[in-house]
């Protein structure tokens, strides 16, 4: 994925960074979650604004792997980069990082990720027609309360995974084992840390 360095817009020089966010999202809710947001306080301060982004798959071309949004600084004065990148210890997962041509990464985020897998062909086929996977998407978000944002998810030809992004993948598992343990849909998921 490649950025500019710097380009040239009603006389001033912008600075772009690539900010690589390590979150499985689709395109939209890329946009909800990340790009919307950051774009709106970027210009409310008068310090830049965001320019597009886009979603990788992985190399068959199935489940999301990664996200980057490009992000063009107006002023790039210190104390504006130094609260971007506590923007972005909030909102990103543990393994994002903020890219600028020519410079070291610098990595953001502190949130873990915690994913769901139901399996979408090995159950009988009553529990197909009588299970709701957004009765799990709201069940799992209630037993977090808090702790966690669900962020988006992904059908493949024999799972559906549910994305959730977390102060502590550990914690998010605890809370929704009870209920993963109880619901039919949710027999024979796993449950993977993302982030």
């Amino acid at each position: 994925m490649g950025f500019l360095k710097k380009r040239k817009k009603s006389g001033t020089t912008e600075v772009c960074l690539n900010l690589i966010i390590n979150a499985k999202l689709q395109p939209l809710d890329r946009g909800a979650i990340f790009e919307n947001p950051l774009d709106a306080l970027l210009k409310k301060v008068g310090c830049g604004y965001i320019d597009g982004g886009g979603t990788l798959l992985d190399g068959e071309g199935k489940e999301f792997v990664n996200c980057d949004i490009s992000i063009y600084l107006t002023d790039d004065s210190t104390k504006n980069r130094e609260s971007l990148i506590a923007v972005l210890n909030t909102l990103a997962p543990k393994g994002s990082k903020l890219c600028e041509d020519g410079k070291a990464d610098i990595e953001v985020g502190v949130l873990e990720g915690f994913a769901v897998y139901l399996n979408g062909t090995d159950l009988p086929g009553e529990v197909y027609k009588t299970s709701d996977v957004n009765l799990v998407i709201t069940k799992i978000k209630k037993a977090f309360g808090n702790e966690c944002l669900y962020t988006s998810y992904w059908q493949g030809p024999t799972e559906t995974a549910l994305y959730y992004y977390g102060t502590s993948f550990n914690k998010m598992k605890e809370l929704a084992t009870p209920f993963l343990d109880s619901y039919p849909l949710c027999q024979k998921c796993r449950t993977v840390q993302i982030a």
